[in-house]
């Protein structure tokens, strides 16, 4: 039994928040949730309430399952759509540079 859950365009670049979530890949989720709670960074909280959206999501599809016994299955990152922008530079030019978004995906499923 999987349930999973999404945040969508997350103003963070992908390869921060790669940081965080590769630290609870395949820890239970009560682990997982003590992990993020201390994790020094400005995205650990939105991948916990992701992380907190697939257990409960998990509870919703099938009544008999423990929460317990659940893991992080996946949990993974993907790139958004890029907000160009441009930034003034000397003698009249202008810097381009891109404001990154992130999708963020988890995944929990039960342990046999």
């Amino acid at each position: 039994m999987q349930a999973r859950a999404e945040a969508r365009y997350i103003h963070v670049s992908p390869q921060k928040a790669r940081l965080v979530v590769d630290l609870i890949r395949g820890v239970k989720a009560g682990d997982a949730i003590n992990i993020l709670r201390t994790t020094n960074k400005r995205i650990a909280p939105t991948v916990e309430k992701v992380l907190r959206s697939a257990i409960a999501n998990a509870e919703n599809k099938t009544a008999s399952v423990d929460v317990d016994k659940l893991y992080v299955s996946e949990a993974y990152v993907n790139d958004g759509p890029r907000m160009k922008r441009i930034r003034p530079a000397p003698m009249g030019r202008a810097y381009r540079y891109q404001r990154r978004i992130s999708h963020i995906v988890v995944t929990v499923a039960e342990k046999q």
